[in-house]
């Protein structure tokens, strides 16, 4: 591998890591980051866009496969490079540090935090429904700070205490140990994937109801508009749906700690995102046999799959989901902090972080400062109540990575064809070509369709050039000193 002048050369291959995570770990890591709060809400405002059954479907289908795709192509990357950091070391071989950097820098801030900042306030929130006292209402107010979009209220609430107490929970846990961390992954990720299932066997069976059949699979594809708009709606209707099915890439953060990685990994992100896609489309089939289409376009704070198990079970069914999506969320939790504290690892190796984030503990073999450091500003950004905004804001700069990195496939394909590929991407170069045009398109039509939070998105990101420089020049005086 290329390795830039002054780099340690322990940021090429870093040790300390223990092989722990079987295939099974490695598929409940990428099943239980991707399942967390999305599928059983943004169905919702998909209706509201599309109109159409079909049309729901028809985005749900497509989001899905554009993930496996992105998985497919990954994969071989993965294999060929099973380090901590995954997508950033896939990033700095294939493209160079700067754009490496950019996509740690823009993870940092927000991609990782913000998403686990904004499930764990989302854990809060359905805790709420069996404990009223945890309400949105903020108590102690420290200010406004002024965003793209609309001022956000920076504060205390007891919605955000509690997510902030479990990431703290979450965070100690995986500085236990990665065998502690795996096995609340596994625990949770098997519990809240036969929640899943159960919501979508009750749905296709007990729970239909004929005035919901007869209504959303006669005549599905109405309501939507027509022309440039469809294409507009379309494209702003899949960010939810994509960023319910995100997070996918998470396992090859954590590559260096996967079991026969070049077997293992391409396996894991296959099975895993599949079988979520499956599910997603088998859990909307199910929504349209319980509910008609303006009942889920109307779903009471978009809970659409709290409206499924009210219409079948009455107000107990609202405990049902809640008691769910509590387990989905806090699974979804633990994996993305583990993950994360990896690419923060590895970024540290490179001089491109804290130093001490570079350092393993010598007992547990796991990021101790990367995952103290990554929790923190996790807690900042659940503090100031942003976590939702930014992440639409970086909607646009993650499918630019998502795409720079298959770009990073092709690239390595011509420089270093001598690279160990155990796994070679299926369909190359049709398919991963294939995604790379799709992640591209749909990052230009949302410059049309989002202009506010794709702008300010990659305002974000070209923020870390010049912070990679001056923290690159600081770095290099240090060393030199």
């Amino acid at each position: 591998m290329k390795q830039a002048a002054g780099a340690p050369a322990t940021a090429q291959e870093p040790t300390g890591f223990r092989r722990e995570l079987s295939l099974l770990d490695a598929t409940m890591l990428v099943v239980g980051t991707m399942i967390g709060s999305g599928i059983f809400i943004v169905s919702a405002d998909i209706g509201r866009q599309m109109g159409g059954p079909g049309w729901l479907l028809l985005v749900w289908l497509v989001s899905g496969v554009m993930t496996m795709l992105g998985a497919l192509a990954y994969a071989e990357l993965a294999a060929a490079m099973p380090r901590a950091g995954g997508q950033y070391v896939f990033l700095r071989e294939g493209l160079g540090h700067l754009p490496g950097f950019l996509y740690g820098w823009t993870l940092f801030t927000v991609i990782q935090t913000g998403t686990i900042a904004a499930v764990a306030v989302a854990f809060a929130r359905f805790a709420g429904v069996f404990f009223p006292t945890i309400t949105p209402d903020v108590f102690l107010r420290m200010g406004r700070l002024p965003m793209p979009g609309g001022e956000v209220e920076i504060g205390l609430s007891y919605q955000r205490l509690l997510g902030i107490a479990v990431i703290a929970l979450l965070t100690w846990v995986n500085v236990r140990g990665l065998r502690e961390a795996k096995w609340v992954q596994n625990t949770f990720t098997i519990a809240k994937t036969g929640g899943l299932i159960a919501l979508v066997l009750i749905g296709l069976t007990i729970g239909r109801h004929p005035d919901a059949l007869a209504a959303n699979f006669t005549n599905m594809f109405h309501g939507a508009p027509t022309g440039t708009a469809l294409l507009l709606a379309f494209s702003a209707a899949m960010v939810g749906a994509l960023f319910s099915s995100d997070s996918w890439n998470n396992v090859t953060f954590a590559a260096a700690e996967v079991r026969s990685p070049e077997r293992n990994l391409p396996r894991a992100l296959a099975l895993g995102t599949g079988l979520v896609t499956v599910l997603y489309l088998l859990a909307n089939f199910a929504y349209l046999s319980v509910l008609t289409m303006p009942e889920i376009q109307g779903a009471p704070q978009d809970r659409v799959g709290t409206l499924a198990m009210e219409h079948t079970f009455g107000a107990v069914g609202q405990y049902l989901m809640a008691g769910t999506i509590l387990i989905s969320t806090f699974g979804c939790i633990n994996g993305l902090i583990l993950a994360g504290a990896r690419v923060f690892y590895t970024m540290a190796r490179d001089r491109l972080f804290f130093a001490r984030a570079g350092v393993l503990s010598p007992t547990r073999h796991v990021p101790t400062w990367a995952l103290v450091t990554q929790g923190i500003w996790t807690a900042c950004l659940a503090l100031t109540g942003t976590y939702g905004q930014l992440l639409d804001y970086v909607i646009f700069a993650n499918l630019v990575f998502y795409a720079l990195t298959t770009l990073a496939l092709f690239r390595l394909r011509r420089t270093q064809p001598g690279l160990a590929r155990p796994y070679r991407a299926i369909g190359y170069p049709v398919l991963p070509a294939l995604y790379l045009l799709s992640a591209g398109a749909l990052a230009v039509t949302l410059l049309f369709a989002k202009p506010v939070y794709t702008f300010s998105g990659l305002v974000l990101v070209l923020l870390g050039i010049p912070v990679y420089f001056l923290w690159r020049g600081s770095r290099n005086g240090a060393a030199q000193s």
